[in-house]
């Protein structure tokens, strides 16, 4: 494989979503093609699958088994081909989310989330991972303020505060693929580490 594959992490609130264009864009300035997409989604199948997983009821097993379905489509319809002819991937959400949301925030194991994600992209891992940090509070202030809840937004603060702690656990086993954002930062502040983190790819 030849393109690069980065993808945007935090909990729901944090800020990631407001650099995923700008960021995308600077690669493209740099020469590099680049598709931007998003998970769970990113084909047609997916983005259905995205729809029950935001807005229906289900148990944790159920949810968790869903996020690695369309992660699987994700994966063999858009992420390695566009890997393969070149193309830089950034995605917004990857199995971090899942270790994070489904592992840390809903208790499922560790182990199993693991062992699924062997079986279905065992041998690719992202080449760079922002992680917007910021704390379980000051993010659902700003999501109060910025659109109606789905299904995980609408969780409790002591749920974000296991996704967050979940995210520094993935963090903290796999350092050299991770670089954190402070998410407390103005755009400009935080724009600047990005175009840091630029110069290194």
């Amino acid at each position: 494989m030849s393109g690069r594959f980065i993808t945007f992490e935090g909990i729901d609130g944090a800020g990631k979503s407001t650099h995923i264009e700008w960021f995308a864009q600077a690669l493209r300035s740099r020469g590099h093609r680049v598709v931007v997409t998003r998970e769970p989604g990113g084909t047609p199948l997916a983005e259905r699958l995205r729809a029950l997983l935001l807005g229906e009821p289900m148990t944790i097993e159920t949810e968790t088994l869903l996020m690695f379905a369309a992660r699987r489509e994700h994966l063999e319809r858009l992420i390695r081909p566009a890997l393969a002819r070149g193309t830089w991937v950034v995605c917004d959400r990857f199995t971090d989310s899942t270790f994070a949301y489904q592992g840390a925030g809903r208790g499922v194991p560790a182990n199993a989330i693991e062992s699924l994600e062997r079986w279905i992209h065992g041998d690719l891992q992202p080449d760079l991972t922002l992680l917007f940090d910021l704390p379980a509070e000051l993010a659902a202030q700003r999501r109060a303020a910025a659109r109606s809840a789905d299904r995980f937004e609408s969780e409790d603060l002591e749920f974000f505060t296991r996704v967050r702690a979940g995210y520094h656990a993935r963090r903290a086993a796999s350092p050299a693929r991770f670089q954190t954002i402070d998410g407390r930062q103005g755009i400009d502040e935080i724009r600047r580490v990005l175009e840091e983190s630029l110069a290194r790819l």
